[in-house]
């Protein structure tokens, strides 16, 4: 009877992806994945530490999980991605009953792992990091992957920034692009299995291809991407925003399938914080970026990272981060209280001496502007007609679909789960903070757009 194994995925849409790609590897070893943890031989963590609050979320699901091989023999526990990438040997000493740990360069070792940890011949620990772009490659001729009709794509891991507080140069390793070729074919792979919308993915996407002699520049990249008969989106992640060159500006005013959604953290509004934090730009340099988008794409949504509570940051300096937040009006915020992460600059430089009361209260005052913003923002969409692309059920379970437009808001909207997959049109008729609901024209579905 073939083994089967579980996967939860903490963190980002990087591990999503690479939790797909831990699945692929296994299903090809004979695995079978279930979604019920009580049945699984083998359960895998993949997870995420650019937070503390989400680094102690893996403590406490591996010592529930104890339970499940004090009643099953041979259950098998491994843990994957940055906490692994950051422990290491320090998580089979922290945690008695683990018995694979595996870094976020090693998803394709992780069949080897699993059969010497099967065996009892090893606790085994693989966290080497690769300059060779190989090890990104881990798609097989005939590999179905696609679950609906959109799809991660990864296009380079690593990031060569070192902004202070940041765990990932220590967690992902420096900059390692894949070739050009092998991801359009990919992508031209997917869009053969039905695939409408792709992300494009890494820790910094604007660099894509720097280091990579006679390789295209992301822009140039993204232009090969347009091209792709079939697809009808593009979306990536995560940019940074000295990296937003002119050439990836002009991108989203003439690539046809370029989604009009921009993420770009900005972590503070302060020019004193942004230097603390090694960002490499001025509040001003990011807000001339910010215009010279708006200037070729007017329609662009934008959204953003904000940090509060960076050691020493000041009332004013705060004060500059809401200033800089009803000047841009984001469409969309991801706000955090800053912890100092192990390995990182701003961790070995300064004390964290803004008291956490302090971060709270200063978490609460960005998160209520953003509401206000988002709301105001989404209220104005009220009577437009809306290009959604349905991706399934809505979240609240209201009966309706949920989807996204050009500009990643969501849409929920009273529709057949046939239509899931297809792109419609739809008019909003009312609006949230987070999300639209709209209805189908009257002449669906002669608008649906595929």
């Amino acid at each position: 009877m073939p083994k089967k194994f579980y996967i939860q995925t903490y963190g980002c849409q990087m591990n999503q992806y690479d939790s797909e790609r831990i699945a692929r590897v296994l299903r090809r070893s004979g695995y079978i994945q279930t979604e019920r943890i009580d049945t699984a031989d083998l359960l895998l963590l993949n997870t995420c530490s650019v937070r503390d609050k989400a680094e102690q979320k893996v403590y406490s699901a591996l010592g529930s999980w104890k339970e499940f091989k004090d009643y099953r023999d041979g259950v098998i526990i491994g843990v994957g991605g940055c906490v692994a990438q950051q422990e290491g040997e320090n998580l089979l000493r922290r945690i008695p009953h683990l018995d694979i740990v595996f870094g976020t360069h090693n998803i394709h070792k992780l069949p080897e792992l699993v059969e010497q940890a099967e065996s009892a011949r090893a606790r085994p620990v693989e966290v080497a990091f690769y300059r060779d772009p190989g090890y990104m490659e881990d798609l097989a001729e005939g590999d179905a992957r696609v679950h609906g009709a959109k799809a991660y794509v990864t296009i380079m891991q690593g990031c060569n920034k070192v902004c202070s507080f940041c765990i990932v140069p220590h967690v992902r390793g420096r900059e390692v692009s894949r070739p050009s070729a092998r991801i359009i074919a990919e992508i031209e792979a997917l869009v053969a299995q039905g695939v409408k919308e792709v992300m494009l993915l890494g820790q910094n996407v604007n660099s894509y291809g720097k280091l990579s002699a006679g390789e295209l520049s992301f822009a140039e990249l993204l232009r090969r991407v347009d091209a792709v008969e079939g697809l009808q989106r593009i979306r990536f992640t995560t940019s940074h925003p000295q990296d937003l060159s002119p050439e990836l500006i002009e991108a989203f005013a003439t690539c046809r399938n370029l989604c009009e959604h921009l993420h770009l953290p900005v972590q503070s509004g302060s020019d004193t914080v942004l230097q603390r934090m090694r960002r490499g730009y001025s509040r001003d340099e990011y807000l001339a970026r910010i215009d010279a988008l708006r200037r070729r794409c007017p329609q662009v949504a934008l959204s953003t990272d904000v940090i509060v509570g960076f050691p020493g940051e000041s009332d004013d300096e705060f004060g500059d981060t809401l200033e800089l937040l009803r000047r841009v009006e984001y469409d969309e915020l991801f706000s955090f209280t800053y912890s100092p992460r192990p390995q990182t600059v701003s961790a070995k430089l300064y004390e964290d001496d803004v008291d956490p009361s302090v971060k709270k209260e200063r978490l609460k005052s960005v998160q209520d502007l953003q509401q206000a913003i988002s709301l105001k923002k989404n209220r104005r969409r009220v009577g437009d007609v809306e290009e959604i692309l349905l991706e399934g059920p809505a979240k609240l379970k209201s009966g309706r679909l949920m989807g996204r437009t050009r500009s990643n808001r969501i849409v929920n909207v009273g529709a057949p789960e046939s239509l899931v997959g297809q792109t419609v049109k739809v008019r909003i008729v009312s609006a949230t903070a987070n999300s639209l609901l709209g209805e189908l024209l009257p002449e669906e579905p002669a608008l649906l757009l595929n």
